[in-house]
């Protein structure tokens, strides 16, 4: 007959029975148990703290960016402020023909009586965004006295900066501003940064539209939850 397995008798006081039983359970005891200590679910509520925060953040931003490019009409102001887009040559492209066929409208309903246009030129233009704004609005009825060009600026906050103080000369302190929908959160908070205050009327009918809107409407978020932390002119510079 086999021997009895060692676990298998009765354990008394003989110091070999026990020493047989530890080496057993040593030998059958599980291997490579991990164990999960304070030291690392510490460190792992943390990070996930912090990627909730920011993820929290960026959805409170893309919210705000989409709100705000659903605001289209405006209160009476002082001026009509266009933010540049593109121009080919001095004729505008059809995102700032829209910008601008906006801004008519909203001066035809009598929402301000002056017009400023912005907008700088890149080297080997001919016109500037603003200079090709004018020429266009000309074209349409606006009369050019109450068309006011600010030609400096190949960025949101760099033309918003040009404009203040040309602004301030003329006594002009609340714009209603016009840009596209995606753009309009970003151009207000830069406009505001810089001591205007601000009335959005986003384009109705941009040509950016469907899935491309959807993907600048995610960039922009991103963009104002940067730009609010380190501050608009930073933020210009960081990214240009």
């Amino acid at each position: 007959m086999p021997d009895e397995f060692p676990l298998d008798r009765a354990l008394g006081d003989d110091a070999a029975d026990r020493h047989a039983a530890d080496d057993l359970r040593r030998d059958y005891s599980p291997r490579g148990e991990v164990r999960i200590g304070s030291a690392l679910v510490a460190p792992l509520r943390v990070f996930f703290v912090v990627v909730g925060v920011v993820l929290l953040y960026y959805v409170v931003n893309l919210a705000q960016v989409v709100h705000t490019g659903g605001s289209h009409g405006a209160e009476p102001s002082d001026a009509i402020m266009v933010l540049g887009a593109a121009q080919y040559d001095g004729r505008p492209s059809p995102q700032l023909a829209g910008r601008l066929d906006h801004a008519a409208a909203l001066y035809t309903e009598g929402v301000a009586p002056t017009i400023v246009v912005t907008g700088g030129n890149i080297p080997g233009d001919r016109f500037t965004e603003a200079e090709a704004s004018a020429s266009y609005l000309i074209d349409r009825g606006i009369p050019a006295e109450v068309i006011v060009q600010v030609g400096e600026g190949n960025t949101t906050y760099d033309s918003v900066a040009a404009a203040v103080p040309v602004l301030d000369t003329l006594g002009i302190d609340q714009v209603a501003l016009v840009t596209d929908p995606y753009h309009a959160l970003r151009a207000r908070l830069i406009a505001e940064e810089l001591g205007l205050s601000v009335d959005v009327a986003s384009v109705p009918d941009s040509v950016v539209q469907g899935g491309t809107a959807w993907k600048r409407n995610l960039e922009e978020a991103a963009g104002v939850s940067l730009g609010r932390l380190v501050g608009w002119e930073r933020f210009s510079e960081l990214t240009n």
